[in-house]
């Protein structure tokens, strides 16, 4: 797929634009747009009383805490039940996940967790709520079953997600790496804070066009401008031409316009995400490519290929190494939000 435009182009070898520094979390979508903006250019975690249903969930924050302090200053060891009970909402979070990873959200960050969340996996997996279906590497990949989900769901501790999957049948195919390592990018992005704000595998789709493609990560992030970032990861198993292709299926999703009223008879044209998805954005959400499952110069090389792939895109682009992003280190803005040249580049929709 070919597309030109004289739109400004951006530079082939973009400079770091943003930079984990000591941020604090925003105020949500009542700030004030100045500090919405500085917001919107830094990785903040956000609480899940900010979630799309904020008037449902505005009293509940069900985000998986930072293990407790002891009177005396020292770090307690986590219950066997609330151990459980946090690996069961992380993995009805991000699907699936290796010990070593749960173990970096449900215990102290200094110290080794793994033996703790190795007994709670076995103890849930006796009682028939997680399973096993495949390794990464030497390190089992866990996922809940069906009943894990409904133990979840009937403990009301996540917003409803009806149509999320156990993951069970992507790590029997052999898709566990990849699986995992979106739970990397989650990691590296939000640390264990405000997990629940998290969706893995979200589909978007429009009928008409017959467009469709699942994204692998988004995270409900609300700004003065947006609601959403959406997270692409390429563990290497895919050619350069095929990821730039899923790159520009974003555009081509940010470009497809309706018509207003019920009949497509009256008004204007309105873009089809904005009438029908993320209805409270002003702009389309921004998205982030990581890249993994190779050596990091070869990473490099990749987002290389990539900037030059999608060069003249219309869409909020920024691409990053797994590799970096989990030192913390800037993204690399590859395309910008470009409203007016998308919609210059997309036709309008025949009115009925």
């Amino acid at each position: 797929m070919t597309y030109t435009s004289s739109a400004q182009q951006p530079d082939p070898e973009p400079h770091p634009i943003w930079t984990r520094g000591a941020e604090q979390p925003p105020d949500g979508p009542e700030s004030s747009a100045a500090s919405s903006a500085a917001n919107d250019f830094n990785v903040v975690p956000i609480t899940a009383a900010h979630t799309a249903r904020q008037g449902a969930f505005r009293h509940a924050d069900t985000s998986l805490p930072s293990p407790e302090t002891s009177a005396k200053g020292k770090k307690s060891t986590p219950t066997a039940g609330k151990v459980r009970a946090d690996a069961l909402r992380m993995l009805g979070c991000v699907r699936i996940a290796t010990v070593r990873q749960m173990a970096q959200v449900i215990t102290a960050e200094d110290a080794d967790g793994r033996s703790y969340v190795r007994r709670a996996m076995k103890e849930l997996a006796e009682l028939g709520l997680t399973e096993t279906n495949g390794k990464a590497g030497k390190h089992p990949i866990w996922n809940l079953t069906s009943t894990g989900q409904k133990a979840l769901a009937d403990g009301n501790e996540l917003p409803p997600r009806p149509k999320a999957g156990t993951g069970a049948k992507a790590v029997k195919a052999g898709f566990g790496p990849h699986g995992v390592a979106v739970t990397d990018t989650i990691l590296a992005f939000g640390g264990r804070d405000h997990l629940t704000d998290w969706q893995v595998e979200v589909n978007h789709a429009i009928k008409e066009t017959g467009l469709s493609f699942n994204t692998d990560a988004v995270l409900v992030w609300p700004t003065k401008t947006s609601e959403v970032r959406l997270f692409e990861l390429d563990n290497g198993t895919m050619s350069q031409a095929s990821l730039a292709k899923e790159v520009w299926d974003y555009e081509r999703y940010a470009g497809h316009r309706v018509w207003e009223g019920a009949r497509g008879t009256i008004g204007g044209t309105y873009p089809f995400w904005q009438r029908h998805r993320y209805t409270r954005s002003q702009t389309f959400p921004r998205l982030h490519v990581v890249l993994a499952g190779k050596a990091e110069h070869l990473l490099d090389n990749r987002r290389q290929a990539l900037t030059a792939a999608v060069r003249g895109i219309t869409i909020a682009v920024w691409v990053n190494t797994l590799p970096r992003l989990q030192r913390g280190e800037p993204w690399y803005e590859i395309g910008v939000d470009d409203p007016d040249w998308r919609r210059a580049r997309y036709p309008e929709p025949v009115g009925r």
